[in-house]
């Protein structure tokens, strides 16, 4: 496991078990970036982005972006009501 792999569990934002990275991506997933926006963004590749895409997908038990960005925006929304 990597650093940025690390859930965050003890930061009060963290409200799933993604990883530092994986709250990167989702932060830009919410904003309408591609996986090739997110992957110039953060120095990445784009097969990279799409692993941590799927990652994504695979804790949130979402089946599409559109479906994450719902879940991402409610569960932050619960958390922190002023991100929206």
């Amino acid at each position: 496991m990597r650093v940025d792999d690390a859930p965050l569990d003890a930061e009060p934002r963290a409200v799933t078990d993604l990883s530092r990275r994986e709250i990167e991506v989702m932060e830009l997933i919410a904003t309408g970036c591609s996986n090739g926006q997110i992957a110039r963004r953060l120095f990445l590749s784009e097969k990279t982005v799409k692993n941590h895409v799927n990652r994504i997908y695979a804790k949130l038990g979402a089946g599409s972006r559109v479906a994450a960005i719902g879940l991402w925006r409610g569960r932050t929304a619960r958390e922190d009501p002023q991100r929206l």
